[in-house]
């Protein structure tokens, strides 16, 4: 027990690192915008979220030929991830924009965990753990606080104040955002479940995702090419949040449950909130910084083992299937992967 207790420690946390760090390079999407102040919110995610997963999909094209019988089976879920995934960048970029950078990551980011856990509870039927409970009590309530500190330095910052009405809309397309980006986690997370590669999964599903928003960029990216600036900011958008924050997203979701996951990234509205002082120049509240504490106690709380814990349950209760277990330390049974890639079992991770 304890052996197998210490092997699964460091893939999960790894895992955790990955997520975590993805996070932090999506908190720098907010910022480069401001750097292209020309570029429209819809070119902004098109140029991310599209050119980031079509070369996603490039660099797993053998992957994704080698297991085509698989997607072809799941292909329902691969539909339904690649809406998803053309579906958040739109409702993400319009969020920050009608509604302030940190008010629509925070209401992005901050309403997905929700939705995944949802989603599990009702189509996976997967029970919710007092540690996810705990982690996303204490990461919601932090960015409640983010949010109601924007709105009310919004409300006063006279005539260049946003209207209630754009403040709504942009709340609203930001709970769009949190859905959709919970969408294609759990349809990720799901496809790495029936035995695909994390790379292949991920690649298909934000290739096709990627390749529904050539039309939006077509039609909005002009003004990337205006200037060299704005077109480094759709370069860095592509290459660096989406597609390398998206490969390390995809490596710790065959770990952890797509539910953990999600709240981890609530790490991404703190990262934009600090990136917000230092590079743009912005001054917080105190209630803001209260509320970047919370969340960096959500994070604590998701990823810092309990082996104490888990040792006297391990002595105090018999041994149980292995579904159950995973389900309380809310992650897989790390195993070898041919070749170095991340492949999860059908009974390892459940779909």
């Amino acid at each position: 027990m304890t052996g197998t207790a210490g092997r699964g420690a460091a893939p999960v946390g790894a895992a955790s690192a990955c997520v975590l760090l993805a996070s932090v390079l999506w908190g720098t999407t907010g910022t480069a915008a401001t750097l292209a102040p020309d570029v429209g919110p819809l070119a902004i995610g098109a140029v991310a979220m599209g050119l980031g997963g079509l070369l996603q999909a490039v660099v797993a094209a053998p992957r994704i030929r080698r297991e085509a019988p698989l997607l072809r089976a799941e292909r329902g879920v691969v539909l339904l991830g690649a809406l998803a995934v053309a579906a958040y960048p739109p409702a993400f970029y319009s969020s920050m924009h009608l509604a302030g950078v940190a008010t629509g990551t925070v209401v992005s980011i901050g309403s997905a965990p929700l939705a995944s856990a949802l989603i599990e509870r009702v189509v996976d039927g997967r029970r919710l753990t007092r540690r996810w409970i705990t982690g996303a009590v204490l990461g919601l309530s932090g960015t409640v606080l983010l949010c109601a500190a924007e709105a009310t330095a919004g409300a006063s910052s006279g005539p260049g104040a946003r209207s209630a009405g754009s403040t709504v809309l942009g709340v609203v397309l930001g709970l769009t955002a949190g859905l959709t980006y919970a969408v294609y986690s759990w349809a990720a997370h799901r496809l790495i479940g029936r035995g695909l590669t994390s790379g292949a999964a991920m690649g298909t599903v934000f290739g096709i995702g990627g390749l529904l928003l050539v039309p939006v960029l077509a039609a909005t990216g002009a003004s990337l090419l205006d200037s060299w600036s704005a077109a480094a900011v759709g370069a860095y958008m592509a290459l660096v949040p989406m597609f390398l924050g998206y490969v390390l997203f995809g490596w710790g979701l065959a770990r952890v449950r797509a539910s953990t996951a999600t709240t981890l990234t609530l790490l991404e509205p703190a990262v934009a909130a600090v990136l917000a002082v230092l590079v743009v120049g912005e001054r917080l509240r105190p209630a803001v910084w209260a509320g970047v504490a919370l969340i960096v106690c959500c994070l604590g709380v998701l990823t810092v083992p309990f082996p104490g814990t888990a040792g006297r349950r391990a002595a105090t209760t018999p041994p149980r299937p292995l579904q159950a277990v995973e389900e309380d330390a809310d992650v897989s049974v790390p195993h070898r992967a041919p070749a170095g890639e991340t492949r999860a079992r059908g009974g390892a991770l459940r779909p």
